[in-house]
């Protein structure tokens, strides 16, 4: 993967104008065309049991939800127990503080698209283990393949670790922006997270407010 930072040496407004320029000649969106749309993908997965201890676990599987047409993707880890409960991504406490993040954007939550990393709530809320990552991300890269979204927004290690491929720290990445196959892709951190260090909110509106000067939206003023 790409750090435009590290190897472009590009300052945020340069960037800004290398993804606008990017964004113009239609060559920031992702690397492949979609072969399926999402209820098709949705319907492939069906009664998912290739991970036998998360099917068996398992309420219901979290496959994503939103704009199917949206221009941001908001990417997190896996379900927790809410979210394994409803079905449904980020509904619980971090959920919520996500909603908080989108709405203080400009933007409400029809109008970006929410999934994770795995789609099974892991038992005790524990870490994606190495092959049920192996098996679900497949299906999460199709997602945003299908959706070819202008930006991407990784929340937490997990994530970000999936789709920038490093296992760098997260306070390392954050507030730096990546290429995901032409796709500005921007780590930070996960809600979740917030919810423990509230000190660190400032530093993922940090980051948001330059994921909004790379789709060209104003910064609303926080009240």
């Amino acid at each position: 993967m790409t750090d435009f930072h590290s190897d472009f040496g590009l300052v945020l407004d340069e960037l800004e104008a290398h993804v606008r320029r990017r964004m113009a000649e239609g060559r920031t969106h992702t690397h492949r065309r979609a072969r399926r749309s999402l209820s098709q993908l949705e319907a492939y997965i069906g009664d998912c049991r290739r991970c036998s201890i998360l099917a068996n676990n398992r309420t219901k599987i979290v496959f994503g939800a939103g704009n199917p047409n949206a221009e941001l993707i908001f990417c997190g880890e896996a379900p927790g127990a809410d979210e394994d409960v409803q079905g449904e991504p980020f509904v619980g406490r971090a959920g919520k503080l996500l909603t908080k993040v989108i709405n203080a954007m400009g933007l409400e939550r029809r109008d970006v698209y929410i999934l994770n990393v795995i789609k099974c709530r892991p038992p005790g809320n524990r870490d994606p283990l190495p092959d049920e990552v192996a098996n679900c991300s497949p299906f999460m890269l199709e997602q945003i393949e299908i959706i070819r979204p202008k930006v991407i927004v990784a929340l937490g290690r997990h994530a970000a670790h999936t789709l920038i491929e490093t296992d760098v720290a997260m306070s390392k990445l954050r507030g730096r922006f990546f290429d995901w196959h032409g796709v500005p892709l921007m780590p930070t951190f996960h809600t979740a997270y917030l919810l423990r260090n509230p000190a660190a909110k400032r530093e993922v509106w940090d980051d948001m407010k330059a994921v909004l000067r790379l789709l060209g939206r104003p910064i609303p003023r926080r009240g």
